[in-house]
């Protein structure tokens, strides 16, 4: 048996909290996963899990022994870094997720600079709007807008301003609102976006002076993915408060106009989260050092309307 295989399926085993998505995240037959769970047990002579046909449930000492080898598999992946050319040269894969809009003008632009600095690192990119399950699908880490989750370590990285905004023929056709109210007064064209764990749209959310006014008006059309919600007011289909790193190179050059600046709502908190085992993995320092460095850059830039090399 391998012994540091077995370690590692069963750190992932208890990650999960089943057999089938310890075997789905690891991408191994669920056979070779109980195999080798039950030669672990065999060889430590004491069980780490106890399993009914509903659930597994970890013993007092699996709890003890995940424990104390996660610490041992994150010095040892320390050490391996070390070996591989010293902290600065860390290798192996590395598997974030993001969203569109984040993806598209955020990281991947800046991509380049980053594997510059670690060539040793495979980045694997995920790119979807939903929450997805980090400990569960095997993911090192997820850029969100949330620090909700009591599992995850949660990092604050940047914020991001947030733009009410539509084409200069919409406005010409409805009139431009002076008032967050006058939206629903006027009966504007709301393109909304939907909340994607709940899939309710999200308010209009205006501030001003200590003051707050959320506008809840019927969408005129609804999306639940932040690059279509940039595309609906480019063609023109009605007003949206978008994130203003994705809608403001469009302002500059003309293409959208934004209103009621004076009536901002705070901006969007961005997070860089992850799992606790992953706390000592070299290739994740390293990404989370360079993020917090970059991407504060990245959205002021974005958000002036500036043009980066590496923009498409």
């Amino acid at each position: 048996m391998d012994h540091f295989l077995a370690i590692r399926v069963f750190g992932r085993l208890v990650e999960t909290g089943g057999f089938g998505r310890a075997a789905d995240a690891l991408r191994m037959p669920k056979s070779t996963v109980t195999k080798l769970i039950q030669g672990l047990e065999a060889e430590l002579g004491v069980r780490l899990l106890e399993r009914t046909t509903r659930r597994v449930t970890v013993t007092t000492e699996g709890a003890a022994y995940y424990e104390h080898t996660q610490q041992l598999l994150g010095e040892l992946d320390a050490f391996e870094t070390t070996l591989a050319g010293g902290q600065a040269s860390p290798v192996g894969n590395l598997r974030i997720d993001t969203g569109g809009s984040v993806a598209a003008r955020l990281i991947l632009p800046d991509l380049p600079d980053f594997r510059a600095r670690y060539p040793g690192i495979r980045v694997q990119v995920g790119v979807t709007d939903r929450t997805v399950d980090l400990i569960g699908e095997g993911i090192d880490c997820a850029i969100r807008s949330t620090a909700d989750d009591p599992n995850l370590v949660t990092k604050k990285i940047a914020d991001a301003s947030i733009t009410l905004c539509a084409t200069p023929g919409y406005f010409a056709r409805r009139g431009t609102p002076d008032t967050p109210e006058a939206i629903e007064r006027d009966g504007h064209e709301v393109i909304g976006y939907a909340a994607v764990r709940t899939g309710r749209p999200v308010p209009l959310r205006f501030r001003r002076d200590n003051r707050d006014v959320e506008v809840h008006v019927p969408a005129a059309i609804e999306v639940n993915e932040s690059n279509a919600h940039t595309a609906a007011v480019l063609a023109g289909l009605g007003i949206a408060q978008a994130l203003a790193f994705t809608v403001a190179p469009h302002i500059a050059r003309g293409a959208l106009v934004s209103v009621l600046d004076d009536w901002r709502p705070t901006a969007l908190p961005i997070y860089l989260v992850y799992p606790p085992a992953r706390r000592h993995n070299a290739r994740l320092r390293a990404f989370v050092d360079w993020l917090s460095e970059a991407l504060p850059r990245r959205i002021a830039a974005a958000e002036s309307g500036s043009v980066l090399p590496g923009d498409y």
